[in-house]
């Protein structure tokens, strides 16, 4: 898994940027694999601007104002502070970009985009040695009580050895997740919004659709950072490879292809089909923050919040923690978590799919994301159900008579 998506970042790259759009074409070029310049290589400047770029972060993470907040208790019973700042950052760093780049013109603002393949496979190599240094500072100087090894090295190195490694100030799974993967999403979709201005001296309303809708859910992640605390990858994925080399290096690519491919390959788009998308996008991206919303408020008000208007359905459970001490739960079965157990997921799919709708049909590259995403959300949905099920037992299992379908009412 680890070298095939070392490989499928630089297909992907090669196959938007090369080869205009078709996978086939860069799967051919593999044979070129030990040729000079076929493919991307790390460079100093790239690792220049990657460093600076993260050291920029962690400035900033430190020194911008922000809430503490707690996240979930650990397996230990122990419970991670954090500082919610994400949102003021994100609009420094994106304010700064357009400023400095765009207005001012102090740096190209499609550096970005014309240095992407240097750019990924320098964030292929630093990430490669960043989880190095979580595997070896988890095995010699773990941050928490929650850290364990296995019998097989490779293993920790991919699943991670601490739940939350800490350096400084900075908490390290969520630097990276939140002020490296989701910040430098927005800065690669402006940065092709510079591209195609340059080549054309305008910008193509579906690269605008999808760059709007794209910024939008970014917007969203920042808004809901606190609630973000308690998801499976804060609460429950440990810090390696699996989680930390995929914000740094897969996010880049996978994550904004529809931007990427669209840069250069815009679609024109009839006015009713970009507002019928806009609307789509906005309201996917809208019910998914209320669906998150809706379970966080939950937990703030001690279940006293209203649901859609109405008292919420609750479900009183019990569960033990690792330490076998018995603790109160409540599973919310109205509102949004009263159509599916985990439907969510399904309006997250929804606004990727507006978002790259725009690209059209004639390539698979721009619908990369939307694939992986459904796929890492089915499987997601599995592991989600395995833990509930295992943690609350019986409670889980009545949530699950009163809810039945996982994903599509009546269909799944």
């Amino acid at each position: 898994m680890m070298v095939g998506a070392n490989l499928a970042v630089l297909i992907f790259w090669r196959a938007a940027i090369v080869d205009h759009g078709s996978l086939k074409a860069a799967l051919a070029g593999i044979r070129q694999l030990t040729q000079p310049g076929a493919w991307p290589l790390p460079s100093a400047r790239a690792v220049g601007v990657i460093l600076a770029f993260a050291a920029i972060q962690a400035l900033l993470t430190i020194v911008v104002p922000g809430r503490t907040a707690l996240g979930p208790l650990t397996p230990c019973g122990q419970r991670q502070t954090y500082k919610i700042n994400g949102l003021a950052v994100w609009l420094i760093t994106i304010a700064a970009y357009w400023l400095f780049g765009i207005q001012l013109g102090l740096f190209p603002a499609a550096w970005v985009y014309d240095n992407l393949g240097s750019i990924l496979a320098t964030c292929s190599l630093l990430g490669l040695i960043f989880c190095i240094f979580l595997y070896l500072k988890g095995v010699l100087r773990p941050s928490s009580p929650d850290f364990g090894r296995s019998r097989n090295p490779l293993f920790d190195y991919f699943w991670g050895v601490e739940l939350h490694p800490s350096l400084g100030p900075i908490e390290l799974k969520h630097f990276v997740v939140s002020k490296l993967g989701m910040m430098c999403w927005g800065i690669i979709v402006l940065s092709c919004l510079a591209k195609q201005y340059q080549l054309q001296q305008h910008l193509n309303s579906s690269l605008l659709l999808s760059a709007i809708l794209q910024l939008a859910y970014i917007a969203k992640f920042y808004m809901w950072e606190r609630g973000y605390l308690g998801t499976l990858d804060m609460a429950h994925d440990w810090a390696g490879f699996y989680l930390c080399w995929a914000s740094i290096t897969w996010l880049p690519i996978v994550y904004t292809m529809p931007a990427i491919y669209l840069a250069e390959h815009p679609v024109e788009l009839p006015p009713a089909i970009f507002v019928v998308l806009l609307v789509l996008g906005v309201a996917a991206i809208a019910g998914t923050y209320n669906a998150d919303r809706q379970r966080f408020w939950l937990r703030e008000s001690s279940g006293m919040a209203r649901v859609w208007g109405k008292p919420p359905v609750l479900i009183a459970a019990k569960y033990h923690d690792a330490q076998g001490q018995e603790r109160n739960s409540q599973l919310l079965a109205s509102g949004w978590w009263g159509v599916a157990r985990h439907f969510n997921y399904v309006l997250e799919i929804a606004g990727a799919l507006a978002w790259t709708l725009p690209c059209g049909f004639r390539q698979l590259l721009p619908y990369i994301y939307v694939v992986y995403l459904a796929a890492m959300l089915l499987q997601r949905s599995f592991r989600d159900e395995a833990r509930c099920r295992e943690k609350y037992g019986l409670y889980w299992t009545e949530y699950c008579r009163r809810v039945p379908y996982r994903l599509l009412p009546g269909v799944f």
